[in-house]
């Protein structure tokens, strides 16, 4: 029989590696399906092309020629009219979403594994007959890559992280009956929250890195604007709030609240309630011939000659005689 106070004692741990699981998931899906704003919004950056424009600031680049061009602007412009770049782009754990206009999140990439948001090839830069690679500042080219290098362990965390949370829900079932069940439960546990915190941690350092490379390149002379997805961190956040309180009490469960009941036959509660309920010892019953015993409660009948007037009064008898007795609670 389970015992119910157990139940309760590892309710809250499971209840809470759930909502790692559904965090995580979230964030796996986002960005998965066109026109779903509700997951949509899960964004970690968001890139507004509505206003691009070619600055009196940019950096200008001599040619072959000597003349004076905005190669990274020229390129911008070109991709914007005839290359089918978007005003809009979202960039998720596994995929991203670009729409003109209100068409809200019209057209999501498939989503795929070790997935980066590389913006020169998205946005077709190098198709406009100039190779933009070679003139892309030091400080947006050494921002993506480090958003690249750091974009596949980000997807490694949180696959290990929904990996650990599956792996945890699972193991914890068998914390019901044992102990031992939230002694391995806590190990995944464990394993649970550093991969969710790593994984919010490295993915709130990298999309900074990546939104100030892209605003300090873009924005001012370009007017091009990156936004971080507060609610996709938020998500992940919550996440690993959840994993370290699971974790917790997980460990918690190991110590108290043993999932055995008085009622087992096998345990020491159950032990010690049959020997509070099992009669092993006996005390002596009363007898007209010998006399109340000890703590009698109704006095016998004396049967002796005063009470019936020359009647046979048996002798008292001498020594041992055969004494029945009759059980006492203990």
């Amino acid at each position: 029989m389970v015992n119910a106070g157990r139940i309760c004692c590892i309710a809250a741990p499971f209840l809470l590696s759930i909502g790692v699981l559904v965090c995580v998931v979230l964030l796996f899906v986002a960005g998965a399906s066109s026109g779903d704003k509700g997951l949509n919004d899960l964004y970690f950056l968001k890139i507004d092309l509505t206003n691009l424009t070619l600055g009196s600031s940019a950096n200008l680049l001599s040619d072959i020629d000597g003349a004076n061009t905005t190669i990274l602007g020229g390129a911008l412009q070109a991709a914007k009219q005839s290359l089918g770049m978007k005003d809009y782009y979202t960039i998720y754990l596994r995929s991203y979403c670009s729409w003109n206009g209100n068409d809200v999140y019209a057209n999501c990439t498939d989503p795929k594994a070790y997935f980066w948001f590389n913006p020169i090839e998205i946005w077709g830069l190098n198709s406009t007959g100039v190779a933009v690679d070679d003139y892309l500042p030091k400080s947006f080219r050494d921002g993506l890559d480090t958003y690249h290098a750091a974009s596949k362990a980000v997807f490694i965390l949180y696959a290990g992280a929904l990996a650990a949370s599956c792996v945890t829900i699972v193991v914890g079932l068998s914390a019901v009956f044992s102990r031992w069940g939230s002694f391995f439960t806590a190990f995944f546990a464990a394993a649970m929250a550093l991969f969710v915190i790593g994984g919010s941690t490295t993915a709130t350092a990298v999309y900074i890195v990546l939104k100030t490379a892209l605003n300090h390149t873009l924005k001012k002379d370009y007017g091009v604007k990156s936004t971080i997805g507060t609610k996709s961190l938020a998500v992940t956040w919550i996440g690993a709030a959840f994993a370290v309180a699971a974790g917790f009490f997980w460990l918690l469960s190991v110590c108290c609240c043993s999932g055995r009941s008085p009622y087992n036959p096998g345990s020491k509660e159950a032990r010690r309630t049959r020997a509070e309920k099992t009669p092993y010892t006996y005390e002596r019953v009363g007898s007209p011939y010998l006399g109340p015993s000890d703590n009698q409660a109704v006095p016998l009948t004396h049967l002796g000659p005063g009470r019936h007037g020359g009647g046979y009064a048996p002798p008292h008898p001498q020594g041992s005689a055969y004494e029945p007795f009759r059980p006492q609670g203990v």
